[in-house]
């Protein structure tokens, strides 16, 4: 699927992908949400917490940037090399949670970022380097990636989750 352009381009995929994710999570029981995974080291309710973590990221650099602040990216203490240990100190502070708070989060950021989104001015979201964190990329591409771009990933995350429940 070719990466969104314009606003509606990212908000249709936006919600196509999270509905397809959501359809996938409705067939599941709360076992299988809450089950650890051998196969991938985490349960599919940590996948959820670490979408919504990327969610929340990427509206605190927006905020960061309206306020006229250069977020550290991707957040202080780390660099775009450690991404995989940033992922990590995600998981270690959301491993914990109850799957109903990390449901209640998750369709609260998921709202928070849409309603963002439709907020955002075309040209502030497809403009390359209207912020400085945003480097020579525009915005939207954050949001993509934390997005549909997530959301499919996190379908492909649930399928391995489910594997060894299969062997």
């Amino acid at each position: 699927m070719p990466r969104p352009t314009n606003k509606k381009l990212l908000l249709d995929q936006m919600q196509k992908e999270h509905q397809i994710l959501l359809d996938r999570l409705a067939l599941l029981s709360e076992e299988e949400i809450c089950r650890h995974s051998q196969l991938t080291g985490y349960a599919i309710k940590d996948v959820l917490a670490h979408l919504t973590s990327w969610e929340q990221l990427v509206l605190f650099w927006y905020r960061a940037g309206v306020k006229g602040e250069t977020p550290h990216l991707p957040l202080e203490g780390y660099n775009w090399r450690q991404i995989p240990e940033l992922n990590q100190m995600f998981y270690l502070r959301d491993k914990d949670k109850s799957l109903a708070d990390v449901l209640r989060d998750f369709h609260a950021s998921y709202q928070e970022i849409a309603n963002t989104i439709r907020a955002i001015d075309e040209a502030e979201m497809f403009t390359p380097e209207i912020y400085p964190w945003t480097n020579k990329n525009a915005m939207g591409t954050y949001f993509v990636s934390a997005t549909s771009s997530h959301y499919a990933w996190a379908l492909k995350e649930i399928r391995k989750c489910l594997q060894q429940d299969k062997k």
